[in-house]
């Protein structure tokens, strides 16, 4: 999936952050134990149930000044729950909280008390009113839950590192009926297009894309816990803008809101291989477009319809501090490359409009001997 859509998870938490978070923070050990965790404490993935309803809890060593332990949710639910560890004797005492919204912040909702049999967890956990509820839970092999979604690099390491979102979306997405034989993650919602007869690694890509952004938008519902409203959470809008011979290019259009001051939206600009799968660079393709050069020529072109002329000398302030060679989303269209700012603060996101830089103009910076320039410019 592309570097801004795997970024979401963090601008997310820091519109979260800013919302209260930080000053929100629950006081140590809410639900009783001492600071620490019991000796035979290790991390791994269980099943099992509470107060008779199917869970699934991530134990992890905490980061250093952390109390942090993993996660845990309902089947039924499919939100995690963050856990706080903590000790009392030989159980393993972990609050989970929930985000209630600015005005009240974190809210520790529930208390888990475990005892460690075999390899089994057994205890209870605790509602802030008093009732208790048994829970037990027993080791989930990872290794041996097989695949439902194509096997690739990205599969196998969200299965290692964030084994909670790999068992919510290793499941069977549905093709939906349209032009673009679009493929829909069901606990998400998000849909992606797909490309016909595509190889195994193009497939794989696209797949990979479409899981990133099913990621972005669990976490984004995590975030805004109890707090969420209608509209509330991630979207993602993507459509296949050019099919050559050796290229697929593709236009992510991504909304959001996770909890803060507002909500907030980008766009990604994807070219990939039809062999390979890889993305290909803008400079693969016109060798002589650099950053910069996609910058003047952006300029040039802006307003396209009749926007803000005050946006120009904007976009050209804020383009200047971050580096010579600002960055754009960029994707092809059958009319040229379409561009579009990545580098605007928040406040100027409105002048970002979408440029598109024709063939012709753009021929003096291929190279004719260039792997893609026949996709480019048939004879």
């Amino acid at each position: 999936m592309p570097k801004k859509t795997v970024l979401i998870g963090a601008l997310c938490a820091a519109a979260f952050t800013s919302a209260g978070l930080a000053q929100s923070a629950a006081p140590a050990s809410p639900c009783g134990g001492k600071a620490g965790l019991p000796s035979w404490f290790a991390a791994g993935v269980y099943q099992g149930t509470l107060g008779g309803q199917p869970i699934t809890l991530q134990l992890k060593r905490p980061a250093e000044n952390n109390d942090e332990v993993g996660a845990y949710f309902y089947q039924s639910r499919q939100i995690d729950l963050t856990l706080h560890g903590s000790r009392r004797g030989k159980a393993l005492i972990l609050a989970e909280e929930v985000w209630s919204g600015p005005e009240k912040g974190l809210q520790t909702s529930g208390c888990l008390a475990l005892t460690r049999v075999g390899d089994s967890l057994t205890g209870t956990w605790k509602s802030p009113a008093g009732k208790r509820l048994a829970v037990s839970l027993k080791p989930l092999k990872l290794a041996a839950v097989p695949l439902k979604l194509l096997d690739t690099a990205q599969v196998r390491k969200l299965r290692a590192e964030q084994p909670l979102d790999f068992l919510k979306l290793n499941t069977a997405w549905p093709k939906r009926a349209d032009a673009e034989g679009s493929v829909e993650e069901p606990l998400t919602g998000i849909v992606y297009p797909r490309v016909a007869g595509a190889s195994a690694a193009l497939a794989g890509a696209l797949q990979d894309r479409q899981l990133a952004a099913a990621q972005s938008a669990l976490e984004c519902q995590a975030q805004l816990g109890d707090s969420a409203g209608k509209g509330d959470g991630f979207t993602l809008e993507a459509q296949v803008t050019r099919l050559t011979p050796k290229l697929v290019s593709l236009h992510e259009s991504a909304a959001y809101y996770c909890g803060g001051a507002h909500p907030d939206n980008f766009d990604e600009g994807v070219i990939l291989s039809r062999v390979s799968g890889q993305s290909v660079k803008v400079t693969a393709l016109w060798p002589g477009l650099s950053g910069a050069k996609q910058l003047a020529l952006y300029l040039a072109a802006y307003p396209s319809d009749g926007g803000d002329p005050e946006c120009s000398s904007l976009i050209q302030s804020s383009a200047e501090p971050s580096s010579s060679d600002p960055q754009f989303a960029a994707w092809l269209t059958p009319k040229g490359l379409s561009v579009v700012p990545t580098f605007l603060p928040h406040v100027a996101a409105a002048c970002a409009e979408t440029v598109t830089l024709g063939y012709g103009q753009l021929r003096p910076l291929a190279e004719e001997k260039g792997r893609y320039f026949s996709d480019l410019y048939p004879r």
